[in-house]
């Protein structure tokens, strides 16, 4: 877990064994923070003494020291010693550990990693000189190696030793090159016992914090194994490569041509070599772990060169290269990435003006359910897919990630086109680690489908507002099938699937209209022996049946259920991504409450199960023309073309609720500003979106004035009705990171009467990047800024 709150160093005197870059950049960092400024060496720490044998047996913190604060050093070699406290760095230091430990409150271990057994086994003949609480703590890169020298020295690991290490280097060393900012926004990882003293865990925190960086916990295991593969591997890489470039006869050419990749990955080849050789040698176990892996993929890789694999080849570059990309989102904390490992630096907040027009032409991104299916039959199929349109949202993203981690060659996306190299029905390969699948509840509930016909275990997992959703209405019929799959607590994720076993079809009458769902039972039932039938008890989007058919494979419906047999195959097929009609809803929405407004919204897709929204706003009296009708792909597409005109409330019609189920949050702001009022039953499935989207609406609208009643399955809502000046009034919004529910109401500030303030709104991008750019070309004022969080 990461810290977030800043203490004041409160130690009175910190002794930093072996004064080298970090040692010397940490008390450089210190000094920086105000540490000792302005106050005279302190002396006499020597009164309160304790034998060794009684460290960190839970004494009282040092008392006596008074308000002064002082930083000395240990180190063998004099002169950097006195280059320290010409530097200003140190107070005072020596080259023996028992001339400086008096009165120490604590003290860093700053010595190679092949030096500390000696240096513990020293300053435990010493320790009873420190203070009585006093707290070690150390910057290795290794922390097992580290931790039996404590158990040799020491006896035990005792509460006051907090292990640690800083992530941050230079290829520089000694004091002079210490530098006081090489700490700030880098990570420093505590490995702390169970046993650690929480009291000494929080005073190596405050050091670490107050040089800037961000500080960590880890197990130890852990850490040895983390930093084997993402440092430690690393750099024996790139000494291997150098040393082996710089043994040939042509070795001088070599490096006069050598491009800036070469020296951007060799750089860390010129670190110090004593150091390296001391850490391979700690953490030997670790580092040998990660050489097999990489030695595994590196044969993979040879192979693959050898045999002219171009298919393979681009699987491993491809997959490689948007590994690098989403690593440099995590560390620029941009992507969804970042809130999966659970650092999330801040919130995003909308602030959007009352007023605005829209007018205008304009296209919306490709619609996220056939941007999802569209990667998914993709690399189920025998050939080359090429995609058109493809939505670039995180969602669509992380469905195209999880297939690269399943094996699968995918090019782009290249604004919005994307290649899927095809590997069959059973040509999917186990994925090293979880599926993480951010905000995408459609891509969580597709998968399980897909993934239990497979013949290896997975895992499904995904970022904060998914893993409240239940899961058990795939869980369940997947189980009838003979899937076996674990949730959490709840029916939620993460979904542990078990792969081998064979499914069989079953007939499934879904208790609540659903296309997920029914996408989920057909995907599996592409692995199932016999028939699968699923039979809705209301029309809901049919993607999934119209690109199996686009694919090749035959599907069949019958009035309200439809079937398929398992054991085909699917054909590699072009496909058109038409723009989101859930997307398009927002604007269509916008225009039908502002006086004046005229746009046109271009490519627009008008699957008759999707159409709800449409027919909704034709019975509320919308000015809304269908244009340029036309079919790509199976899908048939049209420019939607809407006028301002005065809206009414209508009892909204229940066969057209599973049609319109997602775009329902802005429908409920076209509402709000319709005479009359707007009733709407059978739409209990709103509870358990990204959202109990009926619940965080009805909070909305009250937090803006608008009369409303809420129901179980629905809401009655009382439109202002005016048709010029506000309809409501502003307020502040909080969308419990539920996109669709920070757009509808970013919408709803055409006709407020202040300001709306809209709270948690960085998942939009999931479903709607480029909203903002889009709100403010048709004329809306809406402007979005960093919250932190609690603010």
């Amino acid at each position: 877990m990461a810290s977030t709150v800043k203490r004041p160093v409160s130690e009175p005197r910190i002794l930093i064994v072996g004064l080298g870059l970090i040692g010397g950049s940490l008390a450089a960092a210190l000094r920086a923070a105000g540490f000792g400024a302005g106050q005279e060496p302190s002396a006499g720490f020597g009164a309160a003494k304790e034998g060794a044998a009684g460290f960190g047996a839970g004494k009282e913190p040092s008392a006596g020291f008074g308000a002064a604060q002082e930083i000395v050093a240990c180190d063998p070699d004099p002169g950097e010693i006195a280059r320290g406290v010409e530097m200003g760095l140190i107070d005072g230091g020596a080259t023996e550990l028992s001339s400086v430990i008096e009165g120490a409150s604590m003290v860093v271990l700053a010595v190679p990693v092949l030096a500390m057994r000696g240096v513990m086994v020293e300053l435990a003949r010493h320790l009873d000189r420190a203070a009585p609480d006093v707290v070690i703590t150390d910057v290795g890169s290794t922390k097992a190696a580290i931790r039996d020298c404590a158990l040799e020295a020491f006896g035990r690991v005792p509460p006051r030793l907090v292990l640690g290490h800083p992530i941050a280097g230079s290829e520089k060393s000694g004091v002079a090159a210490a530098n006081p900012e090489l700490y700030v926004n880098h990570k420093v990882i505590l490995t702390p016992e169970p046993d650690t003293d929480p009291v000494a865990l929080a005073r190596v925190r405050t050091i670490w914090e107050a040089s800037g960086a961000e500080v960590l916990e880890m197990a130890v295991e852990r850490h040895d194994q983390v930093l084997a593969r993402t440092s430690h591997l690393p750099h024996l890489l790139a000494f291997s490569l150098v040393d082996t470039l710089a043994r040939q006869d042509e070795r001088l050419e070599i490096f006069r041509y050598a491009a800036g990749g070469f020296r951007d990955f060799t750089r860390i080849a010129g670190s110090d070599p004593v150091m390296w050789r001391d850490i391979f040698i700690a953490n030997r176990e670790a580092v040998l772990a990660s050489l097999d892996d990489f030695e595994a993929g590196l044969a993979r890789l040879r192979r693959a060169v050898e045999g002219g694999d171009g298919d393979a080849m681009l699987a491993t570059f491809d997959r490689a290269s948007h590994a690098r990309h989403y690593f440099e989102s995590l560390l620029n904390k941009t992507s969804y990435q970042a809130e999966y490992q659970m650092q999330q630096q801040g919130k995003l907040r909308y602030r959007v003006s009352p007023g605005g027009s829209v007018t205008g032409r304009i296209r919306v991104p490709g619609d996220k359910s056939i941007s999802h299916r569209s990667i998914m039959l993709g690399a189920l199929a025998e050939g080359v897919t090429e995609v058109k349109g493809f939505l670039e949202g995180e969602d669509s993203l992380a469905t195209l990630q999880a297939f690269r981690e399943m094996g699968v060659a995918i090019e782009g996306p290249h604004q919005g086109r994307v290649t899927i190299h095809g590997v069959g029905m059973h040509g999917l390969k186990a994925p090293s680690g979880p599926l993480y699948v951010g905000n995408a509840g459609t891509a969580m509930r597709l998968f399980a489908g897909l993934l239990a016909g497979q013949a290896f275990d997975t895992e499904l997992t995904g970022d904060t507002s998914l893993t409240k959703r239940p899961m058990g209405r795939v869980a369940d019929p997947l189980r009838l099938m003979g899937a076996v799959i674990d949730t959490a607590e709840g029916g939620r994720p993460p979904l542990r699937i078990h792969g081998g076993r064979a499914l069989k079809g079953i007939t499934y009458d879904m208790p609540m209209a659903s296309a997920q769902v029914k996408s989920c039972l057909l995907l599996a039932g592409l692995y199932a022996e016999g028939e699968t039938r699923v039979r809705e008890p209301a029309p809901t989007r049919d993607h999934t049946e119209r690109m199996l058919a686009g694919f090749g494979y035959e599907v069949q419906r019958d009035g309200d259920t439809c079937w398929l047999s398992g054991g085909g195959r699917l054909t590699a097929a072009p496909i058109d991504v038409p723009s989101d009609i859930s997307s398009a809803t927002f604007f269509l929405v916008a225009a039908a409450i502002t006086p004046g407004a005229d746009l046109v919204l271009e490519h627009v897709g008008i699957n008759p199960t999707r159409i709800g929204v449409i027919n909704i706003l034709r019975l509320m009296g919308a000015d809304l023309r269908l244009e340029n009708e036309r079919e790509v792909g199976g899908e048939p597409v049209a420019d939607l073309h809407i006028r301002y005109a005065p809206l009414k409330g209508i009892d909204i019609p229940v066969e057209q609720v599973p049609l319109a189920i997602d775009e329902f949050p802005a429908l409920f702001i076209a509402a709000a500003n319709a005479r009359g009022t707007t009733r709407l039953r059978g739409a209990e499935e709103l509870r358990v979106k990204e959202s109990d989207r009926l619940q965080a609406m009805a909070d909305g609208l009250a937090a803006i004035g608008v009369e409303h009643r809420l129901y179980p399955d629905g809401i009655d809502i009382v439109g202002g009705g005016n048709a010029e000046g506000p309809n409501y009034g502003g307020g502040r919004i909080d969308s419990l990171e539920d996109h669709r529910i920070a757009m509808s109401f970013a919408i709803a500030a055409l006709r407020a009467g202040d300001e709306i303030v809209i709270d948690d709104c960085a998942n939009v991008a999931t479903s709607f990047p480029g909203f903002i750019d889009l709100a403010r070309r048709v004329g809306m004022a809406l402007e979005e800024e960093r919250a932190e969080e609690g603010a």
